[in-house]
């Protein structure tokens, strides 16, 4: 149970990726007070259950659901000094009471389009929701503009926390003794957070032309009639992750995945990442293989992350519509190391010159 009297720094996340972007600021501002009470809660379960045993997070909870009563009950349970919504977060009753308690309230890491519902004709109501944040941290300037509504002193444009964070996994990463051993000095592909439509195409590559390479499937599945499903659609010799200690891996050309939590880590193994998702899910983080100035290829559902935008644009990164595009852009990458090599650099300094968001946000919260 919270002390209300303990003045509690409290962030809300929907999901994991939201607390990865939350993340950095959380840790930031336990460097700078120690002794600071954090609040964590989350609306989804898949943040909820990987994170439930975060560290730094003193408290960690479910929020909810976004009523009257709710918001009333557990802000006045909780009485937090300072709240921080992570993105994409706007519940009504609770902002509202928070706004009515003058208990600042705070979006990072914010990211708007002209198609959201804000920015409608008949998005009135939504709008008075945004101007009840004591102050919103956007990514970008086009966030901004579309933000003319709202005084120019309460809009900050502070960049994305996500490249801080990816900044400093990259920096930390994991050494695997089990990745060494089936990798041995052989260029490398880790295909990350694939689904069946990547997978498909990435083992129909496989198949017909992965002679000399290794390559590392991460599905974002991991039942086992997944798994075997990719086991038997595979031609060439491939290994379980559970199953490749104590065997010979250096005989497989392909690592199956079969746990969570190890992707972030495995990139630093690759010589180039594919990113799972572009084919109707959506991608999937493309920035944590980007931290480790490889190249990044991935489907042509990537319109809505402005970093998959960016990194195309200038050559860091690669979108494929179908099979023969895939094959074209592997087969370049993998005859012109020079091409491949470049290719990293790109992605790795466009990370680079995009750190600084946790620093910007945390000096404001602190100050105020």
């Amino acid at each position: 149970m919270v002390n209300p009297e303990e003045g509690v720094i409290w962030f809300h996340c929907a999901s994991l990726g939201e607390f990865e972007q939350g993340r950095p600021v959380i840790e930031s501002i336990k460097t700078e007070k120690p002794g600071q009470k954090i609040l964590l809660t989350f609306f989804s379960p898949s943040g909820y259950e990987v994170r439930k045993k975060y560290g730094l997070a003193d408290y960690i909870f479910y929020l909810p659901y976004d009523t009257k009563k709710n918001a009333e009950q557990f802000i006045r349970l909780v009485n937090p000094e300072m709240v921080i919504f992570v993105k994409y977060e706007f519940w009504y009753h609770f902002i509202h009471t928070l706004s009515r308690k003058n208990i600042p309230v705070y979006l990072i890491s914010a990211n708007f389009r002209p198609n959201q519902v804000f920015f409608r004709w008949y998005g009135g109501f939504f709008r008075q929701i945004l101007q009840l944040f004591t102050h919103l941290f956007v990514q970008n300037h086009r966030s901004r503009e579309l933000l003319s509504f709202l005084p120019t002193d309460r809009v900050t444009v502070s960049g994305d926390t996500r490249f801080d964070r990816v900044h400093a996994i990259a920096n930390q990463h994991r050494n695997l003794p089990v990745i060494e051993t089936f990798k041995q000095d052989r260029f490398t592909l880790v295909a990350g957070s694939t689904w069946k439509e990547d997978e498909d195409l990435l083992i129909r590559y496989i198949n017909e032309h992965g002679k000399g390479q290794k390559w590392i499937l991460v599905p974002h599945e991991i039942h086992e009639d997944h798994i075997n499903r990719m086991l038997r659609s595979l031609e060439k010799p491939a290994v379980r992750f559970s199953e490749a200690e104590g065997t010979d891996s250096t005989k497989a050309d392909v690592l199956i995945i079969d746990n969570i939590g190890m992707l972030s880590s495995l990139y630093f193994y690759g010589d180039i990442a594919f990113i799972g998702g572009g084919f109707g899910k959506g991608i999937h983080n493309i920035l944590e293989a980007a931290a480790y100035g490889i190249p990044v290829i991935f489907g042509p559902d990537h319109k809505a992350f402005q970093e998959a935008i960016d990194l195309v644009k200038l050559g860091g990164a690669f979108s494929v519509n179908n099979y023969e595009e895939l094959m074209n852009i592997l087969q370049q990458l993998l005859s012109n190391r020079k091409h491949q090599k470049a290719s990293g650099k790109i992605a790795l300094e466009y990370v680079n010159s995009n750190i600084g968001a946790t620093k910007t946000i945390v000096e404001k919260l602190l100050m105020d």
